[in-house]
């Protein structure tokens, strides 16, 4: 039947579409709804993984006898190997779709999160962190890729993002609590089992809701780039992770240096004469999606030293429980929790410059803040910086990704993602790395050595909270005020 028909009771025409348009229409929402969800379940494992490992660091370092340079090595085997092959998880999903590639690492990083429970000592404990770091390459770029697929338009693209950098927020509100009590009840292995049912709830979502794209033209495997990349990134984190202990003019840490430099000038080499390889340069000439980066990669420089820093500062210095460290941390993650949503608000009303220069001051002046505690300081003292870096934190986290998705093509979404993500976790794994190399070789256990932990967590800290001042300026310098 036409679905233009008369209709005597409305006295005109029935412009109602006909039923299957209908259906269609509500498979097309419901499936959006399971892709949405399936994200941001995925954001939410991955980051609540990294806050609770924060939080048994103390126990870890107890439980297997690692010094300050193993537990660095916990934190960034995950973050180095993440940003070493995040391209990689852009340019698989593009060539081989982003569905499948999301579902590969999604369950490579379950496996990962599973062995890190069962490991029998540190070094283990750090390959299997790096397994679960591998899936978070593949996942997360197909994640945002997925997303932009999904919510084609600028408004519910942003609005979408904001919901999923929620999610960030809610695992950092969850995360401090939940770590905590499982630490002290369970034990440290408790926090990697948890991810679990995670995994499998994102694998059936996506399975059920999320459908297939990819963009293979000029698009191909790199070897010799990837090859390079892990080579110059993991040697950058050796180099300060194992400075401090190995001595900075020894013969092992100049090679290291060396090494670094070498590859990343031969990777930067390779990747300018390789079209459709891992990095396209010419994304950096994008006057939007440049500053976006150099902020992302500041952004974590800072928030992941103090989240590496600052629980071995209450558990080791003042002697907190894992639990009261998770309670302490948690109005950090609360007010990051409740400003997200809002971002993609802000975002639209303020515009990128403005937005996203008034939350890297917000993380700065928190940072600086902090950067002043003593062992006698009172919680009172720290609750108002915590506060403001988390407002900060949530202001900016999906602004930064929505400027970056948003300032380049949409075929290019699957590289723009991966990109912004790798500026995110260069910047987790130098902070760790270089921030950490602050305290010297003496400091690896807290409670035996306060003062020279508290020197150098106070001059780490005021670096970030620099670090945030740099981005700010950044934002204002090169931002334009809207998209």
């Amino acid at each position: 039947m036409n679905s233009l028909e008369n209709n005597s009771e409305t006295g005109g025409v029935n412009v109602l579409p006909p039923p299957a348009l209908n259906e269609e229409s509500r498979t097309r929402n419901r499936k959006r709804v399971m892709t949405l969800a399936a994200m941001c379940l995925a954001t939410f494992a991955a980051i609540l993984d990294t806050t609770v490992v924060n939080l048994a660091l103390h126990a870890i370092q107890t439980d297997l006898r690692a010094g300050l340079a193993a537990l660095q090595w916990v934190i960034d085997a995950y973050n180095l190997v993440y940003a070493s092959f995040i391209l990689t998880g852009g340019a698989l999903g593009d060539l081989f779709g982003r569905r499948r590639v999301f579902a590969a690492g999604m369950g490579l990083f379950t496996l990962g999160s599973v062995l890190c429970a069962v490991s029998p000592n540190a070094p283990m404990l750090i390959v299997a962190r790096a397994i679960a770091g591998l899936g978070s390459a593949l996942q997360l770029p197909s994640a945002l890729a997925i997303l932009a697929v999904a919510f084609p338009g600028v408004r519910e693209r942003a609005h979408a993002i904001a919901l999923w950098g929620g999610f960030n927020g809610l695992a950092l509100a969850i995360g401090p609590t939940a770590g905590g009590f499982l630490v002290d009840w369970f034990g440290w292995r408790s926090i990697f089992y948890l991810i679990l049912p995670f995994g499998i709830a994102v694998l059936a979502l996506t399975y059920l809701g999320v459908s297939e794209s990819s963009n293979p033209e000029d698009r191909e495997l790199d070897f010799p780039g990837q090859l390079l990349a892990v080579a110059g990134l993991g040697l950058l984190a050796l180099t300060f992770i194992e400075g401090p202990s190995q001595g900075w003019s020894s013969l092992w840490i100049r090679s290291s240096a060396f090494g670094c430099v070498s590859c990343l000038v031969a990777f930067w080499k390779v990747e300018r004469s390789r079209p459709g390889g891992l990095l396209t340069f010419d994304v950096f000439g994008n006057r939007m999606f440049r500053p976006a980066f150099a902020d992302a990669v500041l952004m974590t420089f800072g928030v992941y030293a103090l989240l590496f820093l600052f629980p071995l500062y209450l558990q080791g210095i003042r002697g907190d429980s894992a639990i009261l460290t998770g309670a302490m941390l948690l109005p950090l993650s609360l007010t990051y929790f409740a400003v997200s949503p809002f971002s993609g608000r802000l975002f639209l009303a303020l515009g990128p410059r403005a937005a996203i220069a008034t939350g890297m001051s917000m993380i700065a002046a928190g940072m600086f803040v902090l950067s002043q505690v003593t062992s006698a300081s009172s919680y009172l003292r720290m609750l108002p910086a915590l506060l403001t870096v988390g407002v900060g934190l949530g202001w900016i986290t999906g602004p930064i990704l929505t400027v970056a998705v948003s300032s380049l093509p949409r075929e290019r979404s699957g590289m723009s993602s991966a990109l912004v993500n790798v500026g995110r976790m260069v910047g987790a794994t130098l902070g760790v790395a270089i921030l950490g190399s602050f305290f010297g070789p003496h400091a690896g256990h807290p409670a035996a050595n306060p003062g020279p932990f508290l020197h150098g967590m106070r001059r780490a800290l005021f670096a970030a909270g620099a670090a945030e001042v740099a981005g700010a300026l950044i934002a204002l310098a090169d931002l334009r005020a809207s998209l």
